[in-house]
């Protein structure tokens, strides 16, 4: 089963007509060929940058997954060389 992709202009457009012109989120999604859930979510993640409530759009939280992986991985290195910088100290007495 193929897993559809779309962009992060579409999901924001989406958001914005939702918000835009009042119509129910699962009639939108009916009519954009959209699972209701996947919209729901969308209107979670990333919410409309003008109506106050702080949510991410759809490139800041690409980015913050992008970070967060990086995160993840730099503290792995960091892990590494303190158990080789100890074990190497051990070695030395």
């Amino acid at each position: 089963m193929n897993r559809r992709q779309y962009t992060n202009e579409f999901k924001t457009e989406a958001v914005k007509l939702v918000r835009s012109t009042g119509q129910s989120a699962s009639q939108t999604a009916k009519d954009l060929g959209i699972p209701a859930n996947v919209l729901y979510k969308w209107m979670t993640l990333f919410g409309s940058p003008n109506d106050g409530s702080g949510k991410m759009t759809p490139n800041e939280h690409e980015e913050l997954m992008r970070l967060r992986r990086e995160n993840r991985i730099l503290k792995e290195e960091r892990d590494i060389l303190k158990k080789a910088a100890a074990y190497f100290a051990k070695e030395q007495y």
